[in-house]
């Protein structure tokens, strides 16, 4: 089965490139094309793509405002979107996971890391650029959380810690397995137990929580 994408890009000459590098993975097939962010939320309402590409400064609606209206936390059945963008920002970063997003690309990115990233979002899983991922460690523990974050439901297990560092470094469920030599089931168990206890709603929500309670330092 194909994972099935929606681009949306004001630039066409970006938007037609990002969709040609993905139609040429064997099991990616972008299905629509948006310039703008309203269009790129009608055409995901009507198709609901597998995964959702956004660029964030786009005319009328910007895709934050797209992610948000798609993925963000009053969304009862949210989408999969990876906001991809040229402009290295932290507020840019930090609003697109506060808004939904399961990834943040950078437009240099390169097409392996892009390909990975929906392939992440695809299956649940969240990647962020680590370029990206180094500074918001460094932005975070420099200045502290913003809000006071939620205390969890139940006590952390050291083992919890653990993973919950490595969701934070952008580590995928693959790479946690090898990093600690247990099963790709038990990461994925620990990640569930994570969520549960956390409130969270997917490892975006996981990570921007690390973040701002400082569990992890560059």
């Amino acid at each position: 089965m194909s994972i099935r994408v929606i681009v949306a890009d004001d630039q066409e000459i970006v938007r037609t490139g990002l969709a040609m590098i993905l139609d040429a993975q064997p099991d990616i097939e972008v299905i629509g094309e948006a310039a703008d962010g309203r269009r790129a939320v009608e055409l995901a309402r009507r198709l609901r793509p597998d995964v959702c590409l956004f660029d964030i400064r786009m005319p009328g609606v910007d895709g934050i405002q797209a992610t948000r209206t798609l993925a963000g936390p009053e969304v009862a059945d949210p989408l999969a979107v990876v906001v991809i963008t040229t402009f290295d920002l932290d507020e840019y970063v930090y609003a697109a996971l506060r808004a939904g997003a399961r990834g943040f690309l950078l437009k240099d990115a390169g097409a392996a890391l892009l390909s990975e990233a929906v392939h992440a979002a695809a299956a649940g899983d969240a990647l962020i650029a680590p370029s990206v991922t180094a500074r918001l460690l460094r932005t975070f523990a420099a200045n502290g959380p913003a809000p006071a974050p939620a205390r969890p439901a139940e006590a952390l297990t050291d083992r919890e810690e653990q993973i919950l560092a490595a969701v934070a470094r952008g580590l995928t469920n693959s790479e946690i397995a090898g990093e600690f030599y247990v099963s790709l089931s038990t990461v994925k168990s620990h990640v569930a137990s994570l969520m549960a206890k956390l409130g969270a709603r997917n490892r975006v929500e996981i990570v921007i929580w690390a973040y701002e309670t400082r569990r992890v330092r560059s």
